[in-house]
């Protein structure tokens, strides 16, 4: 059974308090939304503010690149600073304070709308008002990216840590030969091959050609320091710098070096895996320094009697190197184990039979 509608008196609905309470509620909720901010895409901080950057120079949004360009120059010579003139045609009542305010609008319109990813991002805001957070992450995105290509920064990074470490090892270097300058052994040899070749030969001088003692000192020292710059290969982290060893050319260099190893590898593997061919003394020195754990630099700056005393021991076998290497810590703990050792010889095959 319906329930019964409640009718106001008169018989008609139009003059009912319950419905005139209705209307009511309506009518504030309506104005309630009305007042309510509307969305806008002019936010403060971003471009060039509450103003719209193609009003500010005049354009309109189809304005091509030479136009924005030119009302750009004529607006700028306007109400530059340096050539703002108060009172002067179409600047009535623009004050120097304004005139500044105004110019630094132009200039921020300018460089918003000649770059075109800039341009493309403030089109979009304007056509996407409700995307705020968009809107800040693309504005401070362009900000605060770096205006410098990021390969020439790179570039330029990689040549500086060049520069650094060919100057690094050419002091090393130059402190290497200082002190082999010093060590009597080196000093004696160049002297003997400088004299051999007549370098150190004094000839009686007179007359003004005359040198002091302190001049044929220094020339001689020049003399024996070049004699060992020539005839003694440093090795080691005090070699000669080599241009191909700095991290420019070695990055240049690379799709050659990377070559030449697989090249290397490849060969490896066919020749002593698949056809088991016997080790030469490079390869075994090569296998040798491996388990050494050694740069190529660190072990050609051993002398060549260490070397062959490796090749002797048989130390690129790894059970070898093991037992050899056991027994030179064991001959750090025990030094009594030592003498025995090398008063039999110092060889292997005394404790293990190889």
């Amino acid at each position: 059974m319906a329930a019964p509608t409640e009718r106001c008196p008169g018989g008609g609905l139009a003059g009912c308090p319950r419905t005139v309470r209705c209307w009511w509620r309506l009518a504030v909720l309506l104005l309630s939304v009305s007042s309510l901010p509307t969305v806008t895409a002019l936010v403060e901080g971003l471009y060039c503010g509450t103003e719209v950057c193609y009003d500010v120079l005049g354009v309109t949004r189809e304005a091509a690149k030479v136009e924005i360009a030119r009302a750009y120059r004529q607006l700028a010579r306007r109400y530059h600073p340096d050539r703002f003139r108060p009172g002067d045609p179409g600047l009535e009542g623009e004050t120097y304070e304004s005139a500044q305010k105004k110019f630094l609008l132009i200039a921020t319109a300018y460089e918003t709308l000649k770059d075109e990813d800039t341009r493309r991002d403030y089109d979009y805001m304007l056509d996407h008002p409700e995307e705020y957070y968009q809107h800040y992450y693309a504005y401070y995105r362009r900000q605060l990216t770096p205006k410098v290509d990021v390969r020439v920064v790179i570039l330029v990074t990689i040549c500086a840590i060049s520069i650094f470490q060919y100057y690094s090892w050419h002091s090393s270097y130059n402190e290497a030969i200082n002190y082999l300058v010093t060590v009597p052994k080196y000093r004696i040899q160049a002297t003997e091959i400088a004299k051999q070749q007549g370098l150190l030969n004094r000839t009686k001088e007179k007359g003004k050609n005359r040198r002091s003692k302190e001049e044929i000192r220094e020339q001689e020292e020049e003399v024996i320091r070049d004699i060992i710059k020539t005839k003694i290969d440093i090795k080691g982290g005090y070699q000669k710098p080599n241009l191909s060893d700095i991290l420019l050319c070695q990055i240049v260099l690379f799709p050659y070096y990377l070559t030449t190893y697989v090249a290397w590898y490849v060969s490896w593997v066919y020749r002593f895996t698949i056809c088991r061919e016997d080790y030469g003394d490079e390869e075994k020195l090569y296998i040798i320094r491996r388990y050494m754990k050694m740069s190529q630099s660190q072990f050609d700056s051993l002398d060549e009697n260490t070397k062959q005393s490796y090749l002797e021991k048989q130390l690129w076998i790894k059970e070898n190197y093991e037992v050899c290497l056991f027994l030179c810590l064991s001959f750090h703990l025990f030094p009594s184990t030592s003498s025995v050792f090398w008063s039999r010889g110092g060889r292997l095959s005394e404790y293990t039979g190889y």
